[in-house]
């Protein structure tokens, strides 16, 4: 059975990442969606709610494992789970240049595990949480925000909005 691990933040989950869920579940026999932490980071939601974020946009399926891991290295933890492969999006020539590199200091600490990248589709390479999160504010946000979340990830920024 080949398993695969697809870490982020996830803060907040995007349809990017539903994408790249999908997309992970037909290569993959079992998918383990793992949130990162970074202490140096400051998160809008927390682990719980990230993780019931993702489970309430997700259908439920039992080759899907929603969780989180704290201060490891993600070759560590692909290892504690036995995952064979990293999953990893490459959205940009940005991303291209941060994931080979990382691609190669996991392979240094852990040669047995793969990574595999994935180009989304062009209406959803530009979608990140940050940029996401960047579009909160200012008047008629919703219209904007609303085509880049799923529903229950939506509901919830609303819930946020400051103003």
């Amino acid at each position: 059975m080949q398993t695969a691990v697809y870490a982020g933040s996830f803060d907040p989950p995007t349809n990017g990442h539903l994408w790249m869920i999908s997309q992970g579940l037909a290569l993959f026999d079992r998918l383990v969606v793992a949130i990162g932490q970074n202490p140096s980071k400051n998160y809008v939601f927390s682990t719980e709610k990230r993780i019931d974020l993702l489970r309430t946009s997700l259908p439920s399926c039992e080759r899907l494992t929603i969780t989180h891991f704290d201060n490891r290295y993600l070759v560590d933890y692909a290892k504690e789970v036995d995952a064979e492969f990293i999953l990893r999006g490459i959205r940009s020539p940005g991303d291209y240049e941060y994931e080979r590199v990382m691609r190669h200091i996991n392979s240094d600490m852990a040669p047995d595990i793969n990574t595999v990248f994935l180009m989304p589709p062009r209406e959803m390479a530009e979608l990140s949480s940050s940029m996401v999160m960047g579009m909160i504010g200012p008047e008629g946000w919703e219209k904007t925000v609303r085509r880049y979340v799923p529903t229950p990830v939506f509901d919830a920024l609303v819930a946020k909005d400051p103003q």
